[in-house]
């Protein structure tokens, strides 16, 4: 069981590292709306980053937004991920860390390291797979023996795809063996972007493509068994009947998320696999050209140290205004929302799925705010107070963990569901 208990030689039940970045100024926001779900109806907390100064300035911007002046005399850590031993005396004194501080693949280890080598979990927001896989490699075990848990992807990235396939299968009356989902992304008339922090992930992605598919052979994992008939992949660039939109692949974290998780309940309980397709709606047949001219020119730069350096300089210009070094003005996150529909197959509680067709059909849909700057908070402080309020409801050991492992069997979807993030059936 995890340890969530509070002492006088670790005082704070979440500590946010990171918290004057772009992401992390909203969850401090997200963290004080919050303070009475803590366990008994209370919530110890603490900011870390590198500069007191810039920490001051978001606790007292926190207070103005919010009308709550006491967040002004919230508790600073002065931290820095080139700074071991201030890492160290960070995470001594938290029981959950939640790290704002990306792009994880070149801040993200110590910051994992430190925590597990002393004794406070880890929450992070990261969307990019070559980390989140690298983690589970170099630190399950050793987190394991420290009864420390390491979740991944809790923001936008994957909390709604993961917990959603899983919420899927858990209104399925009968096996559910396939789930395909369609995000789309509304925003309002004065549009929205993303902040270039994402941006910069997905170009050192994208460079590092090979060295994620040697990490994956380092698992030795067995393909998982397909149940029922096999998922068919889509093209590249089709028209959905679904979204009732041009649809392309996404290409987040999701799809390697969701089959983690997939591979850890086949492993842990002997669970049907559900094979997972995703997709995101572009709008119509402009934006799919606008997309696909922008498309080539990432996959040509991205290839060179100086195209990426020039991808990373103009985001604006080489995503056609989608990503931005200011980000989205709280007036643009008011008006934005993200849809995901699930749409899901399988067989009836009399079938058997080694035989046949699936003959029986479910579509979900998760709604949410805005959902880098508005939901991510959201999704993530949530976390952090499943595994404070259900230590018991957790896997049975520490480990590195997707969130649809670490929360399965939790209430996280019904706190989600209270905050905005709303999982239904059609």
């Amino acid at each position: 069981m995890a340890s969530v208990e509070t002492s006088s030689s670790r005082p704070y039940h979440l500590v946010i590292f990171g918290a004057s970045g772009f992401t992390g100024q909203f969850v401090v926001e997200e963290v004080a709306r919050t303070v009475s779900e803590g366990p008994r109806g209370s919530l110890k907390w603490a900011v870390a980053g590198r500069s007191k100064q810039k920490l001051d300035k978001v606790l007292e911007q926190a207070a103005g937004v919010l009308g709550k002046p006491e967040l002004r005399s919230v508790d600073i850590i002065v931290a820095d991920v080139e700074e071991p031993d201030s890492l160290a005396a960070m995470c001594k004194q938290a029981v959950v860390v939640l790290n704002c501080v990306g792009p994880y693949r070149f801040f993200g280890e110590p910051v994992v390291k430190a925590c597990v080598e002393n004794g406070a979990h880890h929450i992070d927001i990261c969307g990019e797979p070559q980390f989140l896989e690298g983690m589970q490699l170099n630190y399950s075990s050793q987190a394991a023996e420290k009864g420390v848990y390491i979740i991944g992807s809790c923001g936008f990235d994957s909390i709604p795809a993961d917990m959603g396939v899983l919420y899927t299968r858990d209104q399925f009356k009968g096996t559910l063996t396939a789930v395909e989902s369609f995000l789309t992304v509304n925003s309002g008339p004065d549009g929205g972007c993303i902040h270039d922090g994402t941006w910069q992930s997905a170009v050192y992605g994208f460079a590092d493509g090979p060295k994620l598919q040697s990490l994956r052979r380092k698992f030795n994992h067995k393909p998982l068994p397909t149940v029922g008939s096999k998922l068919k992949r889509r093209g590249n660039v089709f028209y959905s009947n679904e979204i009732q939109q041009y649809t392309v692949p996404f290409m987040g974290s999701d799809p390697s998320v969701v089959k983690r998780t997939q591979r850890f309940l086949v492993e842990e309980s002997q669970a049907t696999p559900v094979q997972y397709g995703a997709y995101a709606g572009v709008g119509g047949i402009g934006n799919v050209m606008k997309l696909m001219f922008a498309g080539m020119m990432f996959m040509l730069l991205v290839k060179f140290s100086f195209g990426r350096n020039l991808l990373i300089k103009y985001p604006e210009f080489f995503s056609f205004g989608l990503f931005s070094k200011a980000g989205p003005t709280r007036k643009q996150m008011e008006a934005s929302s993200f849809q995901f529909a699930f749409y899901g197959e399988g067989y009836t509680e009399e079938q058997d799925p080694s035989q046949g067709k699936p003959s029986r059909k479910i579509q979900t849909l998760v709604l949410g705010p805005e959902a880098g700057y508005v939901a991510t908070p959201i999704a993530m402080v949530q976390a952090a107070l499943t595994i404070l309020n259900e230590p018991t409801a957790l896997p049975k050991k520490g480990g590195v963990y997707t969130p649809g492992a670490a929360f399965a069997k939790t209430t996280l979807i019904d706190r989600l569901t209270k905050h905005g993030i709303q999982f239904s059936v059609i």
